[in-house]
Formats: structure tokens, C-alpha cells, sequence
């Protein structure tokens, strides 16, 4: 029963699909992060399934490819979305690492916040306006990945507050066991890929990874460990650098 409230759990912090009321105890959070990746489970099928019929419904190619890059926002709501912004303005600051840090929990958003999400999204739509069904079946794998990686992280990586969202979560979790399912995670969506595209599966897998290692040289030079913020940004740039070269790759390889 306690996984089931870790799964109502999950969805209910990091999606916006109705779920059930529950007290959020320690003892239900422990394997939380088991079950975030099956939040990219969920969106990876909408996108599939938006790319095999939105065309029949809307009968506008810009209309379908608005519909596309919005299916990840409706879904989680863009709660990773607020931590890009907000690590968006840190980074931009190019302060020490205490205040990068006090401008993570600072709730407004700054001109580089809008400046970076107005840029995340004109390219987004660019790149979602060239793709095709072979690489959202890769890129519906990816919204897995990023989350397996993500949730590797929350429980490895050093966390830069003691406090905060990566913290409590991390603190709540059985991290070895939370560890071992992320790797998993991270090992079948390695083969799906390859199956799916031998070769920009694999692509599409080497920028996830290459990604997660910046995101780890990143977070520690500019702020000492990682935050739920750094987790959101980290999502959101690897699922945008994972689309960019795959359908760049469709399109230069065939």
C-alpha cells in the first residue's frame, strides 16, 4: 500500500493529473523518485499520440506543433519549467554563490528569466515544428530518461541547502534503493533507444548523458550542490538538447 502513496505522491508534486488526497508522510515519500520517471511514461505517450492524430484534428501544421511543445507544460503544470527561469536568472546574475542561491528562492522572475524562457520556447517550437513520428517515439523515451537521471541525482548528488525541496525529498528517500531503480530506468530507456534508432537513439542518448554530466560540474562550481530549482533546469535543458540533435541528426542522417 505505502508504494501506492508514493505513486499518488509523485504524480501529485510533478504532474497536474488529479489525484487522490493524501497526507505526505516521511514513511510515504521513501520511493517517490521510483515512480517519477512514469510521469515521463505518461507525457512520452501523449506526445505519441498527438503526433499520430493532431494533424486530423487541427488540419494547421502550427496549431498541431503549438499543441506538441504545450503537452509537457499542460502535464506537469511547468513546475520544472520555474526552476529553469529561476536558475536562469541566477546563472545570469554572475554573483557569489550565496546570493545565486537567495535568487533561487527569490519568487519573482527577472529580465533574464523572461528573456531565457521566451528563447526556450521559440526554439522549442522550432524544433518540434521539424520533427516527425520516428523522433518523438525517441524523444517520448527521453522524458523518461531525464526524470531517471534527475532522480539520480536528488539522491547522489551533494545538495546545496540543507533545506528545500531536493533535500526534503532526498532526506525521505531510501536512496539506495531509489538509486538502483533510477539506474534501471536509465539502462532499459539506453536500450529502447537503440532499438528504436541504432544510431540517433544513440545520439539521443549520449546528449542526456553529456548533459548530466554538465549539469553536476555546473551546480557544483556555481552553487555548491544542487536544489529543486537546479532539478527543474536540468529537465528542461536536457529535454530540449535531446530534441535539438535528434531531429538535427533525422534530418542530416536520414
Amino acid at each position: 500500500m505505502n508504494l501506492i502513496y508514493n505513486l499518488i505522491i509523485a504524480f501529485a508534486m510533478y504532474s497536474k493529473i488529479p489525484m487522490p488526497h493524501i497526507d505526505w508522510t516521511k514513511e510515504r515519500m521513501r520511493y517517490v523518485f521510483c515512480f517519477f520517471p512514469v510521469i515521463g511514461a505518461v507525457i512520452g505517450a501523449c506526445m505519441v499520440l498527438w503526433m499520430k492524430t493532431g494533424m486530423r484534428v487541427t488540419g494547421n501544421e502550427d496549431f498541431f506543433t503549438a499543441v506538441l511543445v504545450l503537452i509537457p507544460v499542460v502535464v506537469t503544470g511547468g513546475i520544472h519549467f520555474d526552476g529553469f527561469l529561476d536558475t536562469c536568472d541566477a546563472l545570469s546574475s554572475y554573483k557569489t554563490m550565496e546570493e545565486k542561491l537567495e535568487i533561487l528562492k527569490d519568487s519573482h522572475a527577472g529580465a533574464f528569466a523572461i528573456l531565457m524562457g521566451c528563447c526556450y520556447f521559440v526554439l522549442d517550437y522550432g524544433v518540434f515544428h521539424a520533427t516527425d513520428l520516428r523522433a518523438i517515439r525517441l524523444l517520448a523515451i527521453g522524458y523518461v530518461l531525464s526524470r531517471a537521471f534527475s532522480g539520480l541525482a536528488i539522491v547522489v548528488f551533494k545538495k546545496a541547502r540543507k533545506s528545500g525541496l531536493a533535500a526534503t525529498f532526498s532526506d525521505s528517500a531510501q536512496k539506495k534503493t531509489v538509486a538502483v531503480t533510477m539506474i534501471l530506468y536509465i539502462a532499459a530507456c539506453a536500450v529502447l533507444m537503440v532499438l528504436t534508432d541504432p544510431v540517433i537513439g544513440s545520439l539521443c542518448f549520449l546528449t542526456a548523458l553529456l548533459v548530466f554530466g554538465w549539469y553536476h560540474y555546473m551546480s557544483y562550481q556555481k552553487f555548491g550542490g544542487i536544489t529543486g530549482d537546479l532539478a527543474g533546469f536540468f529537465l528542461q535543458v536536457c529535454e530540449l538538447a535531446m530534441a535539438f540533435v535528434t531531429v538535427i541528426a533525422i534530418h542530416l542522417i536520414g
